[in-house]
């Protein structure tokens, strides 16, 4: 049989450790497909709409920390996929996408053609770190080459490619005696240079109550973060680092970073210094950056444009996190003397930042220890933005691995069902529990009969206060109270459950939530647990955002 590009594209997925993909078959992408089923070796989860596939793609590198694959269809496929492509940006996931497009003679002429839409390349670059287009079949495994590596190279991102239908259909060869010798050429983990090792241990060594600040980009270097809290430092993370560190670490304030606690925020006072490492110190955990943080802040990154970008730093030190942990643990031992009273007082800090924090939520709050407590300590965390997860799903649910929570880092309502979709599918063998609230879970329902198809292990704690719980806060504390728009008819979760083959449970006090969840996930398969708001309280004000100004 006469091979074509559609299978150098599927054997170049195999070549770089694909074994898993999402997407959906269209009329611009077949070739790729049916080299992908012919080869039969790479498993295709087909979904519902490519922002469902988006978001499981990213939700499965992000688990895996392998490279996530796309395959979409073409024009309004593309578009679709974009909000999936857009947060995988946000939350720095390397995400392989591939396209079609309509036939190379056809291409930016505006001909009406099936599925042509204005400069499909540009929507994908405004979207992603980069994209190319595939004009020959000579140059398909170069330009997946250059993609693949430009989507692990750090700070990583979601990569596209597309290639005109009749490209894809055209013969081409298989690169001959790849085996095990082929290796994207990623660039090796930039090192810090000796003069900032020098002037970093300078600074640390004075320090004697020192804090880490991890973010999404120290992910990789758990065991380096983890040797340096050995030291004595203690750690706050982003909401996208969650679990570098156990966060049942008597250290580690996990996702109580600061903002609307204020018992943190007074202690940082008597931090004398702050190293952010991998962290863009972004707006949304620290309102727009006015949170203040310990005067002393000093910032390792990869990037060497992180350096100023939100907060100012003392110093700058230009490397890999995992380098620059690890050398620098290397040239502390022994010799860092801190503060006797320092580890007592954070761990006071601790326990009283969480109490303080749980005050604030009425009747929930003991959800999140009620189901640490049932929940296997192993568990996904997945989560879409609502209020339960701004408050206590952020904050106080303690997550225990690295690779073992996923959320919607650019706070995109709805993308908690297809994530939770992504991550179950690189469970291994472990329960997969999302929290979600109504209004976003309806907005990629689809995706439910995805799960179902794939015969996963999910539970969805869906929190029912019928419609935007967050905007009702926000117009309750900015514009007089007055609600408009907010309130939605939410389905009938029961049958929404039956009409999936899921099974149901509904939580109508507050007592009931953990007993509730310890059972449900006793049974493999999928279940609706719906919290019914109304009945066991309406959730205190919160909203992320400290309004400016009020509206008269």
């Amino acid at each position: 049989m006469t091979t074509n590009v559609g299978d150098v594209v599927a054997c170049f997925l195999e070549q770089v450790g694909i074994k898993t993909g999402f997407g959906i078959i269209s009329v611009h992408n077949i070739p790729i497909f049916d080299a992908i089923a012919r080869r039969d070796r790479i498993r295709m989860v087909m979904t519902r709409g490519e922002a469902g596939a988006s978001h499981m793609a990213d939700a499965f590198a992000r688990v895996t920390g392998d490279l996530g694959l796309l395959v979409s269809s073409t024009g309004p496929g593309v578009a679709n996929a974009i909000s999936g492509l857009v947060e995988a940006r946000f939350a720095g996931t390397a995400v392989l996408h591939v396209t079609g497009q309509v036939p190379s003679k056809l291409i930016d002429r505006n001909t009406g053609t099936t599925h042509d839409i204005p400069d499909q390349l540009g929507l994908m670059r405004a979207a992603c770190k980069s994209a190319y287009r595939i004009r020959t079949p000579a140059e398909t495994w170069g330009v997946l080459t250059r993609a693949a590596t430009d989507a692990l190279t750090a700070p990583r991102g979601p990569v596209s490619v597309e290639i005109p239908i009749d490209v894809q259909k055209m013969a081409a060869p298989l690169p001959q005696q790849l085996g095990n010798d082929f290796r994207l050429p990623t660039p090796t983990p930039l090192a810090p240079t000796d003069a900032q090792m020098d002037a970093l241990v300078e600074q640390v060594l004075s320090a004697k109550r020192p804090m880490l600040w991890v973010g999404n980009g120290a992910r990789h270097a758990f065991a380096e973060i983890q040797a340096l809290m050995g030291l004595g430092f203690g750690i706050v993370s982003s909401h996208a680092a969650r679990g570098i560190v156990p966060e049942d670490h008597p250290m580690n304030l996990g996702g109580l970073n600061g903002t609307g606690v204020q018992s943190v925020q007074d202690f940082y006072r008597t931090v004398d210094l702050m190293l952010v490492v991998g962290s863009r110190l972004r707006g949304q955990e620290t309102v727009d950056n006015s949170t203040p943080l310990p005067d002393k802040r000093i910032q390792i990154d990869v990037d060497p444009a992180a350096n100023g970008r939100t907060y100012s730093s003392a110093m700058f030190v230009l490397g890999d996190s995992r380098l620059v942990v690890g050398r620098l643990v290397e040239r502390l031992k022994d010799r860092l003397q801190l503060d006797p009273a320092f580890a007592k007082d954070f761990q006071a800090l601790k326990l009283r930042a969480r109490e303080e924090f749980k005050s604030t939520l009425g009747p929930y709050a003991s959800f999140a220890e009620q189901l640490r407590s049932v929940v296997p300590r192993d568990a996904l965390w997945v989560r879409d933005i609502t209020v339960a997860n701004s408050t206590w799903g952020n904050r106080l649910f303690e997550v225990y691995g690295a690779r073992d929570a996923v959320h919607p880092v650019g706070a995109g309502i709805g993308q908690g069902l297809p994530l939770a979709v992504g991550a179950a599918m690189a469970a291994g063998g472990r329960k997969t529990v999302v929290l979600h609230g109504d209004a976003g879970f309806i907005m990629n329902v689809s995706e439910l009969w995805t799960a179902v198809q794939e015969r996963l292990d999910i539970l969805f704690i869906v929190m029912n206060d019928a419609g935007y719980g967050v905007i009702r806060h926000m117009q309750d504390a900015s514009f007089g109270g007055r609600r408009v728009y907010g309130d939605l008819i939410p389905p009938d979760f029961a049958k929404l459950a039956a009409a999936a083959s899921a099974r149901y449970a509904c939580v109508k006090s507050a007592d009931a939530f953990g007993p509730t969840v310890r059972e449900q996930l006793q049974i493999p398969g999928i279940c609706i647990l719906e919290v019914d708001m109304h009945a066991v309280g309406e959730a205190p004000p919160y909203f992320p955002y400290v309004p400016t100004t009020k509206a008269d």
